[in-house]
C-alpha cells in the first residue's frame, strides 16, 4: 500500500518476554502482506542462549535490534541506541506512523519523546497494564511513574489500542480521552488432530504462560488441594518470572501434591502445539488480562477453557466452549469438580464449538484489516473505521 509505513516499537522480542512477542510478530507479517510497510524496532540483549528472538520474515518486515544493557540493581533495560535508530528511521521514512507496544518502560518514555519532537502520529497499545490489578501491583512505582511521566506520554498517542471492550473502558476512568481501537489479538490454526491416551495415563489441565502471581496458579494448587480430582495431572508451562514458581512448587509441596503437578518450562513453536493437543482441559486462573492469547490459542487447538472474570472472555459461554467463573478458590474449586467429571466426548464437542468460534472472530488476516484502516484514519487516508470509538 504506497504512502502507509508504520514503525512498531516494543522493548523486547525475546520468546521469555510473553504474548506481545508473538501477536506483534504476527501482525506484522500480516500488514506486510496488505502492502504497508512495516519495521519493527526492538532491543537485543544478553541472557540465555535458548531464549532467542521471535522474528518476523526478513523478506515482509524489516526488523531492527538495537544493542541494550541490563541496569544494575533495577533489571531495567537501557538501549544508548533505541531513540537515535528510531529517530533515523522515522527521518528516512514517507507517510509513517508509529504504533508502542506496553508502558512503564525507558522504551515508552523514549517512543513518545521521538513522536513529539518529530510531529509523528503515535498509537499506543496498553496491553492490560492499566487494569486494576496491575495498576495495584507495585503500586507505588506505578504511581510515581504516572505522574512523572507515563500519562503525559499516553496524551501523545493520537489513539490508544485495546483488546477488548473491559479495557477501554479502564483507559476512560483514568481519564484519557482520544479515540480507542479496540481490535482483539488474532491467533494462528493449527491443524486439529484425534487425542489418542493410553489407558491408564492421566487427563491433561495445562496451564502456559508466565508464572507470575496474576495468573493465579497458587489458587489453582489449594482449589486442586480441595477438589482432588482423580485421574487429572496439571501440566505448568511457561518462564519463570521474578522467581514465582518456588512460591508455587511450595504450595504444591505443603498440598501433598507432588504427583498432581508438573513443570516443563518454555515451550514454543511445534511444542507448543504439540503441548495443546495433549490437553484435555486449559486453566487460566487470572486476576486480570487485557486478552488472554493463550484462550485463543487453547480454543483454536479445541480445547475448552476455564478462565476467571478477570479475563474478557465471556463470550466461552455464550459460545458453550469452556467456563468463565469468578476469581478465587471456591469458584476453581466448583469448575474443577464439574469439568473433570465431564465425559470426554463432552469436552471434545466443546473444544469443537471453541475451534468455530475463535476462526470466525480472530483469524489475523481480520484482523491486520482493521489495524490498517486504523492507520489509514489516522494518516487522512481513510474514514473512522467501526472498530474505533471516542465515547
Amino acid at each position: 500500500m504506497s504512502g502507509l509505513h508504520v514503525i512498531y516499537t516494543i522493548a523486547s522480542l525475546k520468546k521469555s518476554a510473553g504474548g506481545p512477542t508473538r501477536t506483534v510478530t504476527a501482525l506484522c507479517s500480516e500488514l506486510a502482506k496488505l502492502g504497508a510497510g512495516v519495521d519493527l524496532l526492538s532491543q537485543d540483549y544478553s541472557c540465555s542462549p535458548d531464549d532467542e528472538n521471535v522474528l518476523p520474515p526478513a523478506d515482509r518486515v524489516s526488523t531492527h535490534l538495537a544493542v541494550a544493557y541490563r541496569l544494575p540493581k533495577t533489571g531495567f533495560l537501557f538501549s544508548p541506541s533505541f531513540s537515535s535508530l528510531l529517530r533515523q528511521r522515522c527521518q528516512l521514512l514517507r507517510g509513517v506512523l508509529i504504533h508502542d507496544q506496553g508502558l512503564w518502560l525507558p522504551t515508552n518514555h523514549a517512543v513518545a519523546a521521538v513522536t513529539r519532537q518529530l510531529d509523528i502520529p503515535l498509537i499506543a497499545s496498553t496491553h492490560g497494564m492499566l487494569e486494576p490489578w496491575a495498576l495495584n501491583y507495585r503500586a507505588w512505582k506505578k504511581q510515581l511513574a504516572w505522574r512523572l511521566y507515563q500519562r503525559c506520554d499516553l496524551q501523545t498517542a493520537r489513539v490508544l489500542h485495546a483488546t477488548a471492550t473491559r479495557e477501554a473502558g479502564s483507559l476512560r476512568r483514568l481519564g484519557l480521552r482520544q479515540p480507542i481501537a479496540v481490535i482483539p489479538n488474532g491467533v494462528d490454526f493449527p491443524v486439529l488432530s484425534e487425542r489418542s491416551r493410553q489407558p491408564e495415563s492421566p487427563c491433561i489441565a495445562l496451564f502456559l504462560g508466565r508464572i507470575h502471581p496474576v495468573k493465579g496458579l497458587v489458587d489453582l494448587v489449594e482449589a486442586w488441594r480441595i477438589a482432588r480430582p482423580a485421574g487429572w495431572k496439571a501440566i505448568i508451562a511457561g518462564p519463570d518470572e521474578g522467581g514465582h514458581r518456588r512460591v508455587v512448587e511450595e504450595a504444591i509441596g505443603r498440598a501433598g501434591l507432588e504427583n498432581s503437578f508438573g513443570f516443563v518450562g518454555v515451550v514454543d513453536g511445534e511444542d507448543k502445539i504439540a503441548l495443546y493437543r495433549r490437553a484435555d482441559l486449559f486453566l487460566l486462573p487470572s486476576f486480570t488480562e487485557n486478552f488472554g492469547m493463550v484462550v485463543a490459542e487453547a480454543l483454536a487447538c479445541g480445547v475448552p477453557v476455564i478462565t476467571t472474570k478477570g479475563t474478557p472472555w465471556e463470550s466461552l459461554v455464550t459460545h458453550r466452549c469452556g467456563w468463565w467463573i469468578d476469581i478465587g478458590v471456591e469458584p476453581l474449586v466448583a469448575v474443577l469438580r464439574e469439568a473433570m467429571n465431564l465425559p470426554p466426548d463432552t469436552l471434545r464437542d466443546m473444544g469443537r464449538r471453541g475451534r468455530a468460534y475463535v476462526e470466525q472472530n480472530f483469524g489475523w488476516p481480520g484482523i491486520a484489516q482493521q489495524m490498517l484502516s486504523v492507520y489509514r484514519w489516522v494518516l487522512g487516508q481513510g474514514e473512522r473505521p467501526d472498530c474505533v470509538t471516542t465515547d
